[in-house]
This record gives C-alpha cells, sequence and structure tokens, in this order.
C-alpha cells in the first residue's frame, strides 16, 4: 500500500494486532516508506492528542523494565526483617516494581530513606527484582588493601601500595574473620585510633597473597592504577539526572542496539543499519552509530572531569574492571541500556553497494535501546538459529547489519588494512578467583561487524572536525622504523619467506608476507614478528595517519566511558556543531598536547597491569602441573635463554641457558638464532619444541621450563668443554651453521623468481 491509511484503518490494525504496535510494524504492515513514514508519525501523534491510543516505550521486549544497574531508595523492611527498595526513577504505567535488597555480610547497615546503587536481576514471585549493593550514594570510605597481622587487640593492616606506610587498626569486631598473613582488603569505619592509624574494617579476604584471586588487585596497586574516586568526584555523579529531549534529536523510534561480551557491564555503543532509499545510491546502505553522550555528565573544570583524565581510561581484568567513571555514570546514566532512554552523540553515515563511505551528518540525541544483545547470540541469529530474543529483531535489524558489514567488507579488502592473525586468551575464573581454563576467544562476523561500524564512525569524526577546523586528539600510528624492519625481513627470511624490499612499505606488503605464512609452521611466528615491528599507537593533537588502519585520519569517538581521548572528540564535536556549553574549554585547548602524552601513558601502564595480571593467572594455572610436558614454539631468542609460548595457553615460558643441552651456544645477534659450539646445532625463531614445565611463580608471573626435544630430536649431546668457553664456536661448527643459513637463503631467491 502507498497510500497513507486512514485514521480507522490504523486504530484497526492495532486491535487486531495487539503485539505489534510499535511504528515500524505499523509502517510496515502498510507498506510505508521513506519520508511518507514523517506524515505516519503525525497521523499516531493525532491520535494520541485525540485520546485514542496511549503511547508506550518501544521496544520488542516488555519495555516497563528497570536497567541493570539502578538507583533505588530503601523502602520499610518485609514481616521478616527483609529489606525492600523502590526505584528513584520509574516511568512505566504499571505501578513501581518491589525490589528485595540481598544483602552480603560485608555490606554496611543501611536505613529507610538510603539511596543506594545496586546490581538489579529480574526474579519470578513476590519481588520483581533482587538487588545487589553496589554502594551507598553520599558515602565513599577510603579502602586500602594489605597483609593483615593479628594482635591481642584485633589486628593490623600492612598496606602494600609503596606509597601508604601507615598501618591500619583492626578491631576484634572488624576482622571478618581474617588470619595471620592473609592479604585482605578493608575500608575506613572511624577516625584515627591511638598512636594516629586510622581505624578499618575487614571487607574482603582474598587469601595467600599468591593465589589468583589477589593478582588484579596486586597489579592495581603495583602499576599505581587510581582505584578508589574522591569523594568530590563521587557526590558529582550522584548528584546527576537522566538528561531529556530537550534540544537533543529524538532517535527513540530507531531500532538501535547493543551487541557486546556477554559479560559485559557497560554499552557505550549502539547500531542500526537499513536500506539507503536515495535513488543516487542504489544498493547502497545507511548506517548508523550511536554513542553514550557521556559529555553531558562530564564537563570541564569538575571534579569528575579531572578524575577522569588522571585516569585516562579504564582497565580491565579477568575478574574486575577498573573503570574511568564511577559506577552510577558507567554503568547507568551512560550506559545504553535496553529500554531506557539515554542522551547519545550518534552519526548517520550513508555507504555505497561497495562499501564507500559518501557522506555523514552527526547529532546530539536522545535514544532507546530496543535491546541488548551478545555477540554469540547475534552470530548464531544470522547464521538461522535465532533465539526468541533476537527473532523479532531479524527482519528490521540483524540482516540489514550484517547487509551493510558485508559491503564495509568489501572496502576493507580494497584499503587493506593490517590483517594480523593473533588470538585473543580468554581467563575463566571460578567465583573463588581460581583459574578454571585459559581459552581462545572466538572470532565472529559478529565481532568484525561492530569493529568496521566502530572504525567507520571514527573515520567520519576526524573527517568533520578536520572539515570544520577544530582541535581534537588522533589516534596516531606510524609505519615501522627502518630497524623493526630489518629484524622482521630476517625472521621472514629464516622462515624460508620473503618481504619485498627498497619501496615504499604498505600494509598490503605485509600483509602478503602473512598470508604466505599462513597454514605453515610459521604462521604464529610472523604474525609475533609483525606485531613486535610495530611501533605503539599514540594520542596527538597533530595527524601523522594510521598506518595499521591504512588510514589518513582516524580519532577515537566510540567508547568515551572508557577512554577520556574519546571525550575530548565529543566535547570537540558539541563545539563544532553549537550544540551546548558543554564543549572543549580553553583549558582543554590549551592541554592538547600534554593530555595527549598524559593519556597515551596511562594507556601504556594499563596494558602492562594487565599483562602482568595475565602472566600471573596463567602461572598460578600451571602451578599444579609442574614436570608436565608442553608443545610450543620457539618465540624469543637472547643471550640468556630461549622463549617459548606454550600451544595449549599461549603462556611464555623460559629456557634459561644454562639448562639448554650439554654445550655451549652462541648467540648470533645478527642472524637472531644460537649455534652450538660442540655440535654446531642451530635454534632459530620459529622452531618446534617439547618441553617440560619445571617452575610457575604465580606471585611473579615467571614459568620456567626445560627442551625436551627440538624440532622434533633430542639435542646431541657435545663433549660439554665448550661449556666452559665464552667465544666462538667451533670453526667447522660455524662453518656448518654458515653453510645451513646459505642454503636457507638460495631458497628464498629460487621463490623470489
Amino acid at each position: 500500500m502507498s497510500q497513507l491509511p486512514t485514521k480507522d484503518e490504523i486504530l484497526q490494525w492495532i486491535s487486531d494486532n495487539p503485539t505489534e504496535t510499535a511504528k515500524r510494524d505499523i509502517a510496515r504492515a502498510f507498506g510505508i516508506k521513506g519520508a511518507a513514514r514523517i506524515d505516519l508519525k503525525r497521523l499516531l501523534k493525532e491520535l494520541e492528542e485525540e485520546g485514542h491510543l496511549q503511547k508506550r516505550k518501544k521496544t520488542y521486549r516488555d519495555p516497563e523494565k528497570l536497567p541493570p544497574v539502578a538507583v533505588l531508595q530503601i523502602s520499610d523492611p518485609t514481616p521478616d526483617g527483609d529489606l525492600t527498595a523502590r526505584p528513584m526513577e520509574w516511568k512505566g504505567d504499571s505501578p513501581e516494581p518491589r525490589v528485595l535488597i540481598i544483602a552480603r555480610a560485608s555490606d554496611p547497615a543501611l536505613g529507610v530513606g538510603d539511596r543506594i546503587l545496586a546490581r538489579l536481576t529480574e526474579t519470578k514471585g513476590d519481588f520483581a527484582y533482587e538487588a545487589r549493593l553496589i554502594r551507598r550514594i553520599g558515602t565513599n570510605p577510603r579502602r586500602v588493601l594489605g597483609i593483615f597481622r593479628k594482635t591481642p587487640e584485633g589486628g593490623r593492616i600492612l598496606p602494600i601500595d609503596k606509597g601508604d606506610g601507615k598501618e591500619w587498626l583492626v578491631g576484634k569486631a572488624e576482622m571478618g574473620g581474617a588470619r595471620e598473613g592473609e592479604l585482605v582488603e578493608a575500608e575506613q569505619s572511624g577516625p584515627k585510633g591511638r598512636m594516629g592509624l586510622p581505624r578499618a574494617r575487614i571487607v574482603g579476604r582474598l587469601g595467600d597473597p599468591s593465589q589468583p584471586k589477589a593478582v588484579s588487585l596486586i597489579a592495581i596497586h603495583q602499576h599505581g592504577l587510581p582505584h578508589d574516586f574522591p569523594d568530590a568526584v563521587i557526590a558529582e555523579a550522584d548528584a546527576m539526572h537522566p538528561a531529556g529531549l530537550d534540544a537533543r534529536e529524538d532517535l527513540r523510534d530507531m531500532p538501535l542496539i547493543t551487541i557486546d561480551p556477554a559479560d559485559a557491564r557497560d554499552h557505550d555503543d549502539a547500531v542500526w543499519a537499513h536500506e539507503d532509499d536515495d535513488p543516487k545510491n542504489d544498493g547502497g546502505h545507511v548506517i548508523w552509530v550511536a554513542i553514550a553522550d557521556v559529555a553531558q555528565y562530564v564537563r570541564p573544570d569538575t571534579a569528575l572531569d579531572a578524575e577522569a583524565r588522571k585516569r585516562g581510561n579504564s582497565s580491565y581484568f579477568p575478574d574486575r574492571v577498573v573503570p574511568m567513571l564511577p559506577d552510577r555514570l558507567s554503568g547507568d546514566l551512560c550506559s545504553l541500556h535496553e529500554g531506557v532512554e539515554r542522551a547519545c552523540l550518534a552519526v548517520r553515515i550513508q555507504i555505497d553497494a561497495h562499501g564507500e563511505k559518501r557522506a555523514h551528518r552527526f547529532t546530539r540525541g536522545l535514544m532507546r535501546s530496543v535491546a541488548s544483545l551478545n555477540y554469540h547470540e547475534v552470530q548464531e541469529a544470522q547464521d538461522g538459529n535465532p533465539n526468541e530474543k533476537c527473532a523479532p529483531l531479524m527482519e528490521d535489524v540483524i540482516r540489514p547489519l550484517y547487509a551493510a558489514y558485508d559491503a564495509l567488507t568489501q572496502a576493507r579488502h580494497r584499503r587493506q588494512p593490517l590483517d594480523l592473525d593473533l588470538p585473543e586468551r580468554k581467563i575463566v575464573l571460578s567465583e573463588e578467583g581460581e583459574v578454571q581454563s585459559v581459552n581462545f576467544a572466538d572470532r565472529l562476523d559478529a565481532h568484525r561487524l561492530i569493529e568496521d561500524f566502530m572504525i567507520l564512525a571514527n573515520v567520519a569524526a576526524a573527517e568533520d572536525l578536520i572539515a570544520r577546523r577544530s582541535p581534537l586528539l588522533f589516534r596516531v600510528h606510524e609505519e615501522p622504523p627502518k630497524e623493526k624492519l630489518d629484524a622482521l625481513r630476517d625472521t621472514a627470511q629464516a622462515a624460508g619467506l620473503t618481504l619485498a624490499k627498497g619501496q615504499v612499505l604498505k600494509t598490503s606488503h605485509l600483509n602478503a608476507l602473512l598470508s604466505s605464512a599462513e597454514g605453515t609452521d610459521h604462521d604464529e611466528l610472523i604474525n609475533l614478528a609483525t606485531l613486535r615491528s610495530m611501533t605503539q599507537a599514540y594520542y596527538s593533537p597533530s595527524n601523522f595517519g594510521h598506518f595499521g588502519l591504512a588510514l589518513q585520519a582516524y580519532a577515537h569517538f566510540t567508547s568515551p566511558i572508557r577512554r577520556y581521548s574519546d571525550l575530548i572528540v565529543h566535547r570537540a564535536l558539541i563545539t563544532a556543531h553549537k550544540w551546548g556549553d558543554d564543549g572543549l574549554s580553553p583549558d582543554d585547548i590549551q592541554r592538547l598536547e600534554p593530555t595527549a602524552a598524559h593519556i597515551s601513558e596511562t594507556e601504556r601502564r594499563s596494558m602492562m597491569a594487565e599483562r602482568d595480571t595475565t602472566d600471573r593467572y596463567l602461572a598460578a594455572f600451571l602451578s599444579e602441573r609442574v614436570g608436565s610436558e608442553f608443545s610450543g614454539r620457539i618465540s624469543g631468542i637472547a643471550r640468556f635463554g630461549v622463549f617459548v609460548r606454550l600451544d595449549e595457553t599461549g603462556a611464555d615460558g623460559l629456557i634459561p641457558m644454562r639448562s639448554l643441552g650439554h654445550e655451549y651456544f652462541h648467540f648470533d645477534r645478527d642472524a637472531g638464532h644460537l649455534v652450538g659450539a660442540d655440535t654446531g646445532t642451530v635454534i632459530s625463531l620459529g622452531d618446534r619444541v617439547v618441553v617440560r614445565l619445571s617452575e610457575a611463580a604465580p606471585v611473579t608471573g615467571g614459568i620456567a621450563l626445560e627442551l625436551i626435544t627440538h624440532q622434533g630430536k633430542s639435542l646431541p649431546q657435545g663433549s660439554g668443554a665448550g661449556r666452559g668457553r665464552r667465544g666462538k664456536p667451533a670453526k667447522r661448527k660455524l662453518a656448518r651453521a654458515k653453510k645451513k643459513a646459505a642454503k636457507t637463503d638460495r631458497k628464498v631467491k629460487r621463490r623470489r623468481k
């Protein structure tokens, strides 16, 4: 039907189809497309004003639900003494739901009228939700991590933080069952006691400091990650209220969805796509990317802003997150929860049938996500097995997303960004913090879809601000330096592969190398060596391009909840488009250079803390398997030993030089391999080995190995005479090693032809 239905026809449809009453359902039923949707919206508005319709939230699921994180007010207890609460923000038409508070032993005492931030779980029964306390709003007790020492009066806590030299006093009633020598987490429970020491109560027992549950906390303290929010920051966050429509564009009828890992706690980006109805763009698509409007709440020259800049980014560990913003923002007001109105900055991007961007338009809007989905269920739905959550979304949301993704895939293949294949390790923990398994995460089209959409939005942000001559922070990735490329060429040559020389390096050249290694024994080695040849990306107010993505201009726009750089870009867009007075401040502009340097450093700090934590978890996981044998590949060679990456877990261990065979090994730095002084045995990068685990130290993350076989054979038994010598290996053996290297070189030359 091409013409608009009458009001009676609309009312009859709604009466006959009570479960399909959203505007898009009605539009699809009557064949209304393009600009005619505006007229349909007008008709529905008139019916609402005439009292024939009552507007409800337009979501595919029951709209009258609370978000996963919400502010509650404690109500009167039940006759059984259980605490209940009511939501502070309820806009549903039905009576507000009842919430039961599930208290833990470590929770503070709550009274009627207290406001709390809580994580909610839906239940069936007398209460619609169960709530677990995140914290009481308006309170922010200081916390400490340390070793508990028992005393006749109770105990003391010796902080592990190097910058905190004072001990904390713990009374007998506040010990929480802690034992001598345990790692504990405590919060201040009162003013300073005798000798001027603060009083504390233990809120968490983490057991032996060497055990997995303590690993991430130790890394947080060792690397100096700010993890407690100052009172002023908490107070500012608690005072925030959800943004209204005001001057924003109304995007609430748009079926935007979030797609995240299954265990995600916050959702900062939402997407939607549909066919472009522009006759000049046959086969093209329109992509919408909506991002949480953090700038609405985190404004320049506030305590929130100062703390966010100080942290620079969120840090992620297997058992916890150290967020850049307090829970009230990161888990609530700035998280695009399903069925909840949220402020956003959005970009409408028009691409052609081949995935090339034709145009874009940014807006400041108010949206409502129709579903919070995870990668696996979206991929399952696209593959033909939609669950009950995805089934209603297939026609209007999921299939159009993948259609747009297919077009972007074509553009990506032409652009040739660096195509590394390095599986991501996923450490799975039990509730007690023990490592249950170490897996390699699946890499799905759903992951690539979101990545491509986010890259497209980031490019649009950079181009938009460049065109408007606005200051901003670019994400810069410069091409590899000559010495690193030479090292990569040597590694490739040792593997019988080539990397072209004497031309301007492009990512397509590196991709050709990676492709030639794919499926061979040298696949992982070449991927790792290519990664190591790259420079580290950083932030800068000057644009030097992004080599890895093969892009001329790139800025981070899509994750302002967890990256300060994105908040700066949001503010730049707000100022450039004149959307309000919360854009880039003069101080922001003045400090762009030091801000870029600072957040580049905080990013590196987080990466080191996350890497150290992973190493410790892997060491803890392997500590019960000392003496076991593992297959692996040589991933690094140094004067003091050989590094091996284990196939099963991806953990890196060291074979010390002193335990390598029965002869002295000469380290040839230029060739990047070892040569046996007696037997001439050559040990090179990428060689296959079988090793025995001799030591795994969870406290340090160190893993020591013993070599059993090299390239499927036991090492030849040398005379042992060479072990005491520190000179060059025997001339005959060295000549044999060089002859082997020359043979490899001839193979390379033949391949070049």
